[in-house]
């Protein structure tokens, strides 16, 4: 399996917004807590970007006949974690700020 760019790069992004937040968590500085989850869901999405990609080229490295397919229900997926994460942060913080 090879490894995407953008699962490197989202893997950095995650660990990064992770220290954002327990900084700004600690300190009490919810600008900086907040850009940390969403480093944190930037990070998330593109290490799921990258593994759509990982998986369309390994699939089509293995000449599968349903890449299409699996193209498709895995950026539709990827959209859908997006989506749900950006959802509960919002939620979240709209919890924190009652």
């Amino acid at each position: 399996m090879s490894i995407s760019d953008s699962t490197v790069k989202g893997k950095f992004n995650e660990a990064i917004g992770s220290v954002k937040q327990s900084i700004g968590e600690a300190i009490g500085n919810e600008k900086l807590a907040n850009e940390g989850a969403g480093d944190k869901v930037k990070g998330d999405v593109q290490q799921a970007w990258g593994s759509v990609k990982e998986g369309v080229h390994d699939a089509s490295s293995d000449h599968n006949r349903n890449v299409d397919s699996e193209a498709h229900n895995a950026r539709e997926s990827v959209a859908d974690s997006a989506h749900n994460a950006k959802e509960k942060i919002k939620e979240t913080i709209d919890n924190l700020r009652r």
